[in-house]
């Protein structure tokens, strides 16, 4: 037995399937999932001693790849003053200060310890803004597990949502409408029937939850007229593409200016941190100036902010995710070329930093389209890719990273070690 496999034995006895997030456990791929010990730059050693190239970079903080040395020091640093305080500091100020100045849609912010309460708490916000308690998500993207999200697709193109989870009251998921991903006709639709309940509509930006979908620029806009429209408000969940696909976020890349958006992953430098933030007339509304009430004792943890300031500083330089987009493009081109020097359909796509890949014949736009994919292809691509020292997410819903530090080796091993694979796959 290996050690990872010791480890897990024991996990389970403990822990709620051996982990402490589900889609860590495995279940989607089959197989033990690997206990790391340790990560560096771009890479990463498991309990068993092996080295692997990370494409997964903690799901996406790790713009600047693991144990960065100015990230390192500054938690170190702010760990020797205290760990927590309960109270405020200055550095929450200059966090916040340059969240505003990054991103133009931003007038006020306040810092959360994840990316689930961000949301949880954008939404609560757009409610008690618009005294309305309806809300549109869309099939496949995820924004956390409050109960309000945790809603899939009833039996029609336009119904109401039903829950995704148990724990999740019916009369909960009956506020959230659910629809298709890159339709806007059917979100035209959705305010027609109901545009006065309609509290907001949240949708990730580049969706990399049901693996990568990039947007339609007709479904970005058609989102932002239609709430304007109906006076309802939008909220971009950017906790996995804020600060990743570019530094103005994904509603600096596609020019789109949402109402409220939501931020975790890169902003906390690997830490645990989030933030929500938006219009000021909005914002105002957040206790203690309104009557929308969010608290958190742990809100704006010095360790989490010093990683965050550090990573926010040291991705703003000039020409620094114009590198990074190349990097992740040229790693999805290769592959794509070594999938078809062997024969194998597939096919990849990048949006700055983040990549997807697909066992089907072209990028998906729908989440439709992402369940044709041949999953059980991408299991053993997975698996193989594991053995070739490549760690890849666990999942073929799932989107990938890059991180700053990805050199050219690395992405030749990974494009050397997929053709190898595809080769197997092949025959």
């Amino acid at each position: 037995m290996t050690r990872n496999e010791e480890l897990f034995a024991r996990a389970q006895k403990t822990i709620p399937g051996g982990v402490n997030s589900p889609v860590r456990a495995f279940r989607s791929v089959g197989g033990t999932p690997r206990f790391f010990t340790r990560g560096e730059g771009a890479h990463v050693w498991d309990a068993d001693g092996r080295k692997y190239i990370d494409y997964v970079g903690s799901w996406g903080p790790l713009i600047l790849g693991h144990a960065d040395p100015d990230v390192v020091a500054a938690v170190q640093q702010a760990a020797a003053r205290g760990l927590s305080f309960g109270a405020p500091t200055e550095a929450e100020i200059e966090l916040a200060e340059l969240l505003v100045e990054l991103v133009p849609s931003l007038d006020m912010v306040r810092l959360v310890s994840s990316g689930t309460e961000a949301t949880m708490s954008a939404i609560r916000l757009a409610r008690g803004f618009t005294g309305r308690d309806k809300i549109i998500k869309f099939e496949g993207c995820y924004h956390g597990h409050a109960d309000s999200l945790l809603v899939k697709a009833g039996s029609g193109a336009l119904t109401f949502g039903n829950p995704s989870s148990d724990g999740v009251p019916a009369d909960v998921a009956r506020e959230t409408l659910v629809l298709d991903y890159n339709a806007p006709h059917a979100l035209a639709r959705a305010f027609h029937e109901h545009g006065r309940d309609i509290a907001c509509v949240i949708v990730e930006p580049v969706a990399g939850n049901m693996n990568l979908v990039a947007p339609r620029q007709d479904f970005l806009e058609a989102m932002r007229k239609l709430c304007d429209q109906h006076g309802a408000v939008l909220i971009f969940d950017e906790v996995m593409t804020g600060f990743r696909v570019g530094l103005g976020s994904a509603q600096g890349l596609y020019g789109i200016k949402p109402d409220l958006s939501t931020f975790g992953k890169i902003v906390g430098g690997g830490m645990p941190l989030g933030a929500f933030g938006g219009r000021r007339d909005i914002m105002g509304k957040v206790a203690p100036l309104g009557p929308v009430y969010q608290a958190g004792t742990l809100s704006g943890n010095p360790l989490s902010v010093a990683a965050g300031l550090a990573t926010l500083r040291k991705i703003r330089v000039p020409g620094f995710h114009e590198a990074l987009a190349a990097k992740t493009r040229a790693l999805v081109d290769g592959l794509q070329q070594a999938a078809r020097h062997r024969g194998v359909t597939f096919a990849a796509q990048a949006v700055g930093g983040m990549f997807g890949l697909y066992f089907a014949p072209q990028a998906p736009t729908t989440y439709a389209e992402v369940m044709t994919a041949d999953k059980e292809a991408f299991n053993r691509f997975f698996h193989a890719m594991l053995d070739q020292g490549v760690y890849l997410a666990p999942s073929a819903f799932e989107a990938g990273f890059v991180s700053a530090v990805h050199g050219d080796a690395d992405l030749a091993a990974t494009i050397a070690a997929a053709e190898a694979v595809f080769a197997d796959l092949a025959k």
